[in-house]
């Protein structure tokens, strides 16, 4: 997937690029591993890893071929040799220095750079998901759905934070995830005002917002989504503030669409709750990317200079947050279209009092 496009990055038949990152590496073989390296030339893609894996990615891996490796300085330096490369890219934000440090050594004298301009060219490739990509994350979405209805029933007064992340994480796990998207977060009281609160044995109390964000992942894709439901019973503050953030989603939702600035969707939902009072209380972006990643290109923050493109799937998750008192964050996932967007999300979003 997309190894043709990265071969269009090179110049000439004496580059190659190594991709070395678990993320790129799955995305451009299809193949999940925790190590190995894909080496693309201009007109040839191995995929090298080791004993663990070859069985494997010589079943699975379609695009390219997959030679084991028992050395990187044997099986890719012979390679790069017969090659007749010359200069090498790698990833720049996905590397570490002490393998950059290895690459350079071992592939002497090839040229080595951490290349700026590959990371963006295969943050760019990712971006427009494929149908086969949109039904991964579709389901990927759907188990995280079935885990927030499944957790209704669960949630009520004494039951603690912790429980209920675990509780989301073994639905999910137990209902065809590979994975969760993230670690869990599950805050109620006046702990739902740290909008990336860490669970604990904090209790659930009548009069409690509990705010969830959570998601799954499906053959490498991953769902995110957040909802804030109450327990028992809501203020007229509450509510209020309820109704603001899920005012200020849907405007955002509203407005998306192929061309638009990112920095126009996050305007779209900073502006209702700039003009409700709570414009202090908001203070992260209103959205990102996600797809292989939990967070990808594009951005949705005022500061944006990412245009949406068709195929683009992002998240809308505005909150408002009062220290010591409570918060609330709404989100759904959406696939910017040709006609606008559609909503991954079929969560109820209207305030749900358990």
């Amino acid at each position: 997937m997309g190894i043709n496009k990265l071969q269009k990055f090179l110049k000439n038949n004496f580059e190659a690029i190594i991709i070395s990152s678990p993320e790129n590496r799955r995305y451009f073989t299809g193949f999940p591993s925790s190590d190995g390296y894909l080496v693309v030339t201009k007109n040839d893609a191995v995929f090298f890893t080791d004993s663990r894996y070859i069985e494997a990615a010589q079943k699975s891996v379609k695009n390219c071929r997959a030679q084991k490796l028992t050395r990187v300085s044997n099986e890719i330096k012979d390679y790069i040799r017969e090659k007749n490369i010359i200069k090498i890219y790698t990833e720049r934000n996905r590397v570490t220095v002490s393998d950059y440090d290895f690459f350079k050594t071992v592939f002497s004298p090839c040229k080595v750079t951490a290349s700026k301009k590959l990371e963006k060219e295969t943050d760019n490739i990712r971006r427009a998901k494929s149908d086969e990509e949109k039904e991964c994350i579709l389901t990927a979405q759907k188990i995280a759905e079935n885990a927030f209805e499944h957790i209704l029933a669960f949630i009520k007064p004494g039951v603690t934070e912790k429980q209920i992340a675990l509780e989301l994480d073994f639905y999910m796990l137990s209902h065809g995830a590979e994975a969760v998207s993230f670690e869990t977060i599950a805050v109620t009281g006046a702990k739902s005002s740290m909008p990336h609160g860490v669970p604990d044995e904090t209790v659930v109390k009548n009069g409690d917002f509990i705010t969830m964000d959570f998601g799954a992942v499906y053959k490498g894709y991953h769902s995110d989504m957040t909802r804030t439901v109450a327990v028992g019973e809501v203020t007229e503050e509450q509510k209020t503030v309820y109704e603001t953030v899920l005012k200020a989603q849907k405007n955002a939702l509203s407005v998306l669409k192929k061309g638009l600035p990112c920095s126009e969707a996050d305007k779209a939902a900073r502006d209702i709750i700039d003009n409700a009072g709570y414009g202090d209380y908001f203070g992260h972006s209103t959205g990102h990317g996600v797809g292989v990643e939990i967070h990808e290109n594009p951005t949705l923050a005022p500061k944006s200079t990412d245009i949406l493109e068709i195929g683009d799937v992002v998240t809308v998750e505005p909150g408002i947050y009062l220290p010591g008192k409570f918060g609330v964050r709404i989100e759904d996932m959406a696939l910017i279209t040709e006609n606008g967007y559609e909503n991954l999300t079929s969560s109820p979003k209207e305030l749900i009092i358990l």
